[in-house]
């Protein structure tokens, strides 16, 4: 397994290795388990007053600004990529004493199309552009065509790709398929980094969840990511818990540090600063750094910002002052 060096993060990416059926088959999961740890964790973690705007600002950092929508526009690409590069307010900055940090996003998320429209509006600005690949949501075109798909968008200038899994492998236990499918996925993408999406809603049970982490990660995925956004059932912290703790055991027997990434339903500043809290106690301080952890979201930078005005102000503005794109 040869490393590799991201051009634009300059950690070791996961080569993956070779499909090790033993991996998956010695998987367990004890559903209770997990309820009881995320029920303990939520209860007794909170950030102090004093510590909440520094992890707002960590927050920030880590978003992947999102627009997939049927009427996203050239315009509304451009005002989205303009907040990557100015997340937060100037004057909400000051206040704080923060305004020299260079705060961005941590990278923009759109369809194909709008591609070439995202990396001209970031263009000097080292935020990546995202493109979601792979006849996303369902994954459910040929997989020549979606192969062609991934290849398109790194042409033109996409440095993630965030690629959807077919279910019917997870759901039939087709592991070797999904191992295929996967590693096909992270060969086209070539230097851009590839997040594989579980739809972790449409598996089943968090066993499949957990079997399928360990599945894209053999083949090479540098993230893994809860969920499209589009599913009834999006991120979830029990399946957030299952798929760091893969990433955990991953690391553990290769080497290799996984990204990873909630996506769909983490809309409010208090449950993003959970889930910091959690991949800082299951994974570790590394992890809390875009190259190994993103937020899918396109409402959540929204109500980071109200609350940091609030720290800077004592007072809350209207919701309105603070679009998204």
């Amino acid at each position: 397994m040869s490393a590799e060096i991201h051009q634009f993060d300059q950690i070791v990416r996961n080569a993956g290795c070779a499909f090790e059926p033993s991996w998956i088959d010695e998987i367990r999961i004890n559903r209770s388990a997990v309820e009881r740890r995320i029920a303990s964790h939520s209860a007794r973690r909170s950030v102090k007053k004093q510590w909440q705007a520094a992890w707002l600002l960590k927050a920030v950092s880590l978003i992947d600004l999102t627009t997939l929508s049927g009427d996203d526009t050239p315009g509304r690409v451009r005002r989205l990529c303009a907040k990557a590069r100015h997340p937060v307010r100037d004057d909400i900055l000051e206040a704080l004493e923060v305004a020299d940090i260079g705060l961005t996003t941590g990278a923009v998320c759109v369809y194909h199309e709008m591609v070439p429209v995202a990396v001209e509006a970031l263009r000097g600005s080292n935020i990546p552009v995202a493109a979601v690949s792979t006849g996303f949501p369902a994954g459910l075109s040929p997989l020549k065509t979606r192969i062609a798909e991934i290849r398109e968008s790194v042409s033109a200038g996409a440095r993630e790709i965030d690629i959807v899994i077919s279910r019917r492998h997870v759901l039939t236990s087709n592991w070797q398929a999904l191992y295929d499918e996967m590693r096909a996925f992270r060969e086209a993408c070539g230097e851009a980094h590839v997040k594989a999406i579980l739809a972790t809603g449409q598996l089943g049970s968090l066993t499949k969840v957990a079997k399928a982490s360990m599945v894209c990660m053999m083949a090479g995925a540098d993230f893994i990511k809860t969920s499209t956004g589009m599913e009834s059932v999006n991120a979830t912290l029990p399946v957030s818990l299952i798929m760091m703790r893969l990433i955990r055991e991953y690391h553990e027997r290769t080497g290799f540090k996984v990204g990873f990434k909630p996506a769909g339903g983490v809309s409010s500043a208090k449950l993003a600063l959970t889930y910091l809290m959690l991949v800082k106690e299951e994974l570790g301080n590394e992890w809390l750094d875009p190259c190994l952890f993103r937020f899918g979201a396109s409402s959540l930078l929204g109500d980071i910002e109200r609350q940091l005005e609030h720290q800077a102000t004592g007072r809350y503005s209207a919701a309105n002052r603070h679009p998204q794109g």
